[in-house]
């Protein structure tokens, strides 16, 4: 048989040696579930034999034979229940030695409590010769108990199992080459420029850049897309993928402690490791009921002591005790939690605080910052206005100038030019002019590309219609350069940073979802104005600074209760650490990065929408399980202080309903994964960079924007 254990592939040749291993090597979920099936094998053995014999106890067999027999019997009940009691009941008696140790009083009392009067009063009364034994009731309840903790511990592995690749991160090694030489060496010590070799079937262990071989690789770990993804010399490689038929070289781009597998595997130990509002509570609550019940059981015992026989009263009693051990309310929250990082970090999504999915669902507004959130970030050509010339020439001239400048605009024209295939024209005696533009000379003629201060500096004539264009066009918050040749403008350039091809969907998602959105920017108005009418935003608050959006965003919360920031510039890191759920998108800096309580991944807006469903369903199955929880042990306490619950079937009673809460979070596992349509076309690096300057080119076509 195979199984997937430690995040390896094993074989074994039966189910016993599968146990066996994962008692000695399987790490603590896996190991945990193994010993508490060993013990269910032996506690299960022992009980049978004791229920056998109470059978027949029960039924009277054992009516006309010599009276010598019957304490011989209990004797040997005695003789089986003892270990049983001990196997079973060990761990809840330690756990309940290390709480007393520290003050506090857990489930695990109520269960060593009643175990303990069934079994103590049984063993008396084999001594005392009393007809009366209930070691049947001590070993049932606690073989009970252990099946909801092997059920429980079940579902932990298999959550952990899922998360292995993600949390593998920090103990992966590397293969590193030095010369003709392999060392094989942690990854904690690969340094920027190593080489490392990649075999087929490993996963890559840091980021990089392929220098040699060819393969496919599945990144799915790291991104949450299925599809195998070619690599070749010169190709990107990402941490935390897989490596699938060839053999790669790779050049490590920086320190394998400093890659996003290693910053997910951080961020999801850091945040399973910490408690949500929702457990704290539930564990205040279950630290003030557990004395109440104790409080409870002693009353139940001493009042139906009084007409009924003692060992009668006790039972009800112990019920009690069973029926109120809060187990389901201690699993209610971490079960979903740790479910919902876990299928937030498979997608690359960084979770750095647990309670940030529970905050995320109430939220009914998020601000967006603009540049770098909503936009690409970077200057686009998105418009030609020109007169009595062709688009080609005017771009020609314009290429020809800009690509001896290293500005901003002056990258963006280029890349225009080259998307389109135009081939820049050549041009000599080329000088920038400060704070205004550049200047040269093509064919004879002086061409000149800059802003509206250069063509008066030089005396060139601008045509009326392209002058109210371009106020217009500047009144919209438009970067606009003028292009002249031959002592006279012929067109303008309008630039901008364009949307991002997601956003409009992403936000028209959201709306859907029942939350608002607003523009929170220190860009100019009419900038922040357009570009929320292209994505759909009706509320925008421009020209702010990081104090002034701090401040945007107190008031947004005292109208919404809780409000959620997404941003990604080096002024949104104060905002983003104030917000009730500061959410940074995968190109953010490291300021905004560590300030967020959320990390998407990179071109990652458009998984915002189900984020939040993601982060909704963990909270409507953390309230399930809690009114389940805290419904159920209500009734069936009532039940057992009537004396209308034997201890065994309270026991079943609550192991019962620690499976219902384990298998209601279980059900996160089935959440659709995120839904990639909400781009036109799903793409990724080159491609995706590809698409865009597409995108820009075919609008610059468009009668609405290129005008003659």
């Amino acid at each position: 048989m195979e199984r997937r254990l430690n995040g390896e592939a094993c074989a074994f040749c039966c189910y016993g040696c599968c146990i066996a291993f994962q008692v000695k090597s399987g790490r603590h979920e896996e190991w945990e579930a193994a010993w508490l099936l060993i013990q269910l094998g032996v506690g299960g053995f022992l009980s049978m034999n004791i229920m056998m014999f109470s059978l027949l106890l029960y039924s009277d067999a054992f009516t006309g034979v010599d009276a010598g027999v019957l304490p011989w019997i209990h004797f040997l009940l005695w003789i089986f229940a003892t270990p049983a009691v001990l196997i079973l009941g060990g761990p809840y008696l330690r756990d309940m030695w290390l709480n007393g140790i520290q003050g506090r009083v857990t489930s695990s009392a109520l269960i060593v409590l009643g175990v303990a009067a069934a079994y103590l009063y049984s063993a008396f009364a084999v001594f005392e010769g009393s007809t009366h034994v209930y070691f049947d009731t001590a070993v049932m309840v606690l073989m009970l108990f252990t099946v909801g903790r092997y059920l429980e511990a079940v579902g932990r592995a298999r959550a952990a199992r899922d998360l292995e690749p993600l949390l593998a991160a920090e103990s992966e090694s590397a293969t590193a080459v030095d010369g003709a030489a392999e060392i094989r060496r942690p990854v904690r010590e690969v340094t920027a420029g190593m080489l490392v070799r990649v075999r087929p079937g490993e996963r890559i262990p840091v980021d990089g850049v392929v220098v040699e071989g060819e393969s496919n690789t599945d990144e799915a770990v790291i991104t949450g897309e299925s599809r195998q993804v070619t690599k070749r010399a010169g190709s990107k490689v990402i941490a935390g993928s897989i490596n699938i038929d060839g053999p790669l070289l790779i050049q490590s781009s920086g320190d394998g402690t400093a890659t996003r597998w290693a910053r997910i595997c951080r961020s999801v130990r850091e945040a399973l490791g910490r408690r949500s509002p929702t457990q704290r509570l539930a564990d205040r609550v279950v630290g003030v009921s557990v004395p109440l019940v104790l409080a409870l059981g002693g009353l139940t015992t001493v009042y139906w002591a009084q007409s009924l026989p003692f060992d009668r009263a006790l039972l009800i009693g112990l019920s009690v005790l069973v029926v109120a051990c809060p187990c389901a309310v201690g699993l209610a929250a971490p079960m979903a939690i740790s479910l919902g990082i876990g299928r937030l970090a498979r997608h690359g999504c960084l979770v750095r605080d647990p309670g940030v999915l529970e905050t995320l669902a109430r939220v009914r507004l998020l601000a967006f910052d603009k540049t770098g959130t909503l936009t690409a970030g970077k200057a686009r050509l998105v418009g030609v206005d020109r007169e009595e010339v062709g688009i080609d020439e005017v771009l020609a001239r314009a290429a020809g100038l800009e690509r001896h400048s290293e500005h901003g605009l002056a990258r963006a024209i280029a890349a225009a030019a080259a998307q389109r295939g135009i081939t820049p024209l050549v041009t000599r005696e080329v000088r920038m002019v400060p704070g205004r533009g550049i200047r040269g000379s093509a064919e004879g003629r002086p061409v000149a590309a800059g802003n509206g201060r250069l063509m008066d500096d030089l005396g060139w004539p601008l045509p009326p219609s392209l002058a109210e264009r371009a106020r217009s066009l500047e009144a919209s918050g438009h970067s606009v350069v003028y292009v002249g040749w031959g002592e006279r403008v012929h067109a303008v350039l309008s630039l901008d940073d364009s949307p991002l091809p997601e956003a409009q969907a992403a936000i028209a998602a959201l709306r859907e979802r029942g939350l608002d959105a607003t523009l929170l920017t220190g860009d100019l108005a009419q900038a922040a104005e357009r570009i929320a009418a292209l994505v759909g935003i009706e509320d925008v608050q421009a020209g702010l600074s990081p104090e002034a959006k701090r401040l945007a965003l107190d008031r947004l919360r005292h109208d919404h209760d809780s409000v959620a920031m997404v941003g990604d510039g080096l002024n949104d890191g104060p905002v983003l650490a104030v917000a009730d759920v500061g959410i940074a998108v995968g190109s953010a800096t490291d300021l905004a990065r560590e300030t967020a309580a959320l990390v998407l991944p990179a071109d990652g807006l458009w998984m915002l929408p189900w984020i939040v469903d993601v982060a909704r369903a963990v909270r409507r199955t953390i309230l399930t399980n809690l009114m389940w929880a805290f419904g159920y042990n209500l009734v069936a306490l009532t039940f057992a202080a009537f004396g209308l619950l034997q201890p065994i079937l309270a026991a079943a009673v609550m192991a019962g309903s620690s499976i219902l809460v384990v298998v209601n979070s279980l059900r996160l596992e089935r959440l659709p994964d995120p839904v990639a349509t909400l781009i036109p076309e799903q793409r990724s690096g080159a491609e995706a960079e590809r698409a865009q300057n597409g995108a820009d080119i075919s609008a610059m076509a468009g009668p609405a924007v290129e005008r003659s």
